[in-house]
């Protein structure tokens, strides 16, 4: 499989006046697809250059929601710098910003008059909890918002919520407003208009929750933390090997059921017992059900019971820690350049007409400046 480069933003700019992730990962994508992306950021930079240290020195966060971009460290409240900044804007195509609500007015920017003088500018503001709301002025990050959106209250061990271990608030903003960006540049492409998009890392995550809520809401059931165990179905979750091993599996429908218990439990005429003869018996008796199945997977190793179920296809998932998942078979890599050398990423999901991505140069702070201010003065 040859390496190319989709280019199908070529000749777009974008200005995303950015930090943290959410704005970044939106960005990060637009440039990945060919659009020209000039990253402003503050003189001290944005602050998640210094999440970490652990890529060559750079921070894995920013390396990852950084590639392809250039940098501009500006001062705005210095008018000159606004000046330059302002220039920018008037010759970009699309405009992401995630500062504080209202943070940008105070700075002069006003993105309604922003789309008066440029119709077709696309505006896409990314905030905590949105431009309304009693939240709308609260600071917010991403696991504040797991807390707040309920998300922490359902994920975890039984004996306690917990985080989701990525950010995931983030990533379902800056996804989101990827997508919204997207959709008003096939609609400018008819129309000639642009719009204006709003984000924010709460209604994003919200709608990632509608079924524990229309569950709660409309249906009555209390979300209960099901740790390794899918909280609707069983079974469907993770059991213990006689290696000490965790592998998780996934019963979908009736007949999956009953090659499960004839070929993984040797006991065939387990789906005709009453406690375990459909989806919602099993899932009330999950702890007798959980007994059976951890008794004969313990006689095994994880690798055994893998191919069993691989043999009676039966879908599972290993429990993996990181050092198995860096060493999985089935990952896809690719490189990014750094001013200390290349960082090899885990590719981009979306592999387009059998070809991977070229990803461009993870900027240094202010890298571009004296280029970007020439361009804009």
């Amino acid at each position: 499989m040859g390496e190319g480069q989709s280019r199908d933003l070529d000749g777009l700019l974008v200005v995303s006046l950015e930090q943290a992730v959410a704005a970044p990962y939106a960005a990060s994508r637009l440039a990945d697809a060919g659009a020209r992306v000039i990253k402003v950021e503050r003189p001290e930079g944005d602050f998640a250059r210094g999440y970490d240290a652990d890529a060559r020195g750079h921070s894995s966060y920013f390396v990852w929601l950084n590639r392809g971009k250039e940098s501009i460290a500006l001062d705005l409240k210095n008018p000159d710098e606004m000046k330059i900044f302002k220039q920018m804007l008037a010759k970009a195509d699309v405009f992401i910003q995630n500062l504080m609500p209202g943070a940008l007015e105070r700075l002069g920017v006003s993105m309604a008059n922003l789309r008066t003088e440029n119709p077709a500018l696309i505006t896409c503001d990314i905030s905590g909890y949105g431009a309304s709301g009693p939240f709308a002025q609260m600071k917010a990050y991403d696991f504040l918002v797991q807390a707040e959106v309920g998300l922490a209250q359902i994920t975890g061990a039984p004996e306690e919520p917990g985080r989701v271990g990525v950010s995931i608030c983030d990533i379902a903003a800056g996804m989101t407003a990827h997508a919204a960006i997207l959709q008003a540049l096939v609609a400018k492409g008819r129309t000639g208009e642009g719009r204006s998009i709003e984000v924010s890392l709460f209604h994003a995550l919200a709608d990632w929750m509608n079924v524990p809520y229309l569950q709660h809401h409309y249906g009555g059931r209390k979300i209960k933390r099901p740790g390794l165990h899918h909280p609707t179905i069983a079974p469907y979750g993770a059991y213990l090997c006689g290696d000490d091993r965790m592998i998780l599996i996934s019963i979908q429908n009736e007949r999956e059921w009953t090659r499960f218990c004839a070929e993984l439990l040797d006991a065939p005429s387990m789906p005709n017992n009453p406690d375990f003869n459909s989806n919602v018996s099993r899932v009330k008796n999950r702890i007798a059900l959980d007994d059976v199945i951890n008794g004969v997977f313990q006689r095994y190793s994880i690798d055994e019971v893998a191919q069993k179920l691989q043999t009676a296809q039966i879908a599972f998932g290993r429990l993996n820690d990181m050092d198995a998942f860096a060493q999985h078979p089935q990952n896809r890599y690719i490189a990014v350049k750094t001013s200390v050398g290349d960082v090899k990423l885990l590719s981009p999901g979306a592999v387009v007409n059998g070809r991977m991505p070229r990803l461009g140069d993870v900027p240094d702070l202010g890298q571009h400046s004296d280029q970007i201010r020439r361009e804009f003065s």
